[in-house]
């Protein structure tokens, strides 16, 4: 009982320590000078309807009727969606979540087997409680769980037949990888000899034409359907897309509805992803471009500051994301970031820093319009100081 009560108590200190280093995190990135990606979302709630309204006249006639039940600028993003993909359709949706569930069930209805191949790093697999299972009746099967996309074999060597084959692009959790266009081609071409249809999960799809050095619409074109996001790169308020034929997007809106999808007003989400598309998809190329500026600096910094073991993965990001991996306690990386945000004003490392085993700590790096500025310079200056802090916050912890 006594220990019951020492280790409940050691577990709310340790919680309240995570969540004082989550704050002092979030004010970092508001206040910080120099960051490598500065998200919408970080935003006070003045700064972000001051940019909408200044941005929301650029891409939408303000002095038409507010949208009702998805119609009117509702439509117009659809529209717009489904040109850039080159689908016969789009319907909006409230998450992502939603969007994939609704696509993969009404598939399952059509192939008449509701189960989905994906890859066992998949965010349905990791982040959404089962909800697959749960809440829309699909049989989930993996794979792989290899962290890199799956293979055309692998796609063969399934154990069970399966209706969808889902496939996220870029595999986020595996470290924004991609495959090859190549390999690509060959794992649908292997869904499609098991008569199954295909799903991009595309959340991130939009920055991968530098990788596959194809247009969106091309890379959509090999796909049955496609969910996009509007917020993890555009930098929207929030929001998603399911686009595909119009038989399926149809049947799509009746269950959005049925899962309380069909919102009375959407127009400030909407407008903020129309900004995005204007504002955010035609520089993306250039972030991911950036982005191996920046990884390779990182990996020179470390080196040069002496630190033992090192990962940047990939060594040439896919995307504008990647994994940067270092051989310390994740509260030590934690702590250091955030106290080189509130002694110099830049902030190198933003996202917080998980456990991946023992004495070793990886964390995202994402480079938008604020890392532009960056030099390779910068970055190796700015990692010789991180290292610094490293080691200091090492020797307290040791004390």
């Amino acid at each position: 009982m006594i220990r019951s009560m020492t280790d409940t108590a050691e577990q709310s200190t340790e919680q309240s320590a995570q969540e004082r280093l989550r704050e002092r995190r979030s004010v970092a990135h508001r206040t910080a000078e120099r960051v490598l990606s500065r998200a919408g979302f970080r935003r006070t709630l003045r700064e972000q309807l001051a940019l909408l309204q200044d941005a929301a006249p650029r891409v939408y006639d303000l002095d038409e009727p507010g949208d009702i039940y998805g119609n009117r600028v509702v439509e117009a993003l659809e529209e717009r969606v489904a040109t850039l993909l080159g689908t016969e359709s789009a319907a909006f949706f409230p998450t992502g979540t939603m969007a994939q569930q609704i696509a993969l069930r009404c598939w399952a209805g059509r192939t008449g087997n509701p189960t989905v191949a994906l890859h066992a790093l998949a965010h349905p697999e990791v982040h959404e409680r089962d909800a697959f299972s749960l809440v829309s009746g699909l049989h989930p099967v993996r794979v792989t769980s290899e962290p890199r996309p799956p293979t055309a074999d692998e796609v063969r060597d399934v154990a069970e037949p399966f209706g969808a084959l889902m496939l996220e692009l870029p595999l986020r959790d595996a470290g924004f990888l991609l495959p090859s266009w190549e390999e690509l081609t060959e794992v649908v071409e292997a869904a499609r000899e098991r008569d199954a249809v295909v799903h991009f999960d595309g959340a991130r799809l939009w920055e991968s034409t530098v990788h596959f050095g194809r247009p969106l619409d091309e890379i959509a074109g090999l796909a049955d359907s496609v969910y996009v996001s509007f917020y993890k790169s555009l930098d929207g308020i929030g929001g998603a897309a399911l686009a595909g034929p119009k038989t399926l997007v149809e049947e799509a809106k009746t269950w959005r509805h049925r899962y309380g999808g069909m919102v009375f007003q959407q127009f400030p989400t909407v407008l903020s992803a129309l900004v995005g598309l204007e504002r955010e998809l035609p520089r993306l190329p250039e972030y991911v471009a950036h982005a191996r500026v920046v990884a390779a600096a990182l990996r020179e910094g470390f080196a040069d500051a002496g630190v033992p073991w090192t990962r940047v993965h990939p060594e040439e990001p896919h995307t504008h994301e990647f994994q940067v991996w270092l051989p310390y306690d994740t509260d030590v990386l934690g702590e250091a970031a955030v106290r080189q945000a509130e002694g110099t004003g830049t902030l190198l490392f933003g996202a917080p820093w998980d456990r991946g085993g023992p004495g070793l700590g990886v964390t995202e790096v994402t480079v938008r319009a604020d890392g532009l500025m960056w030099t390779a310079g910068d970055v190796k200056a700015a990692v010789a100081d991180f290292v610094a802090r490293v080691t200091e916050v090492t020797a307290e912890v040791s004390r």
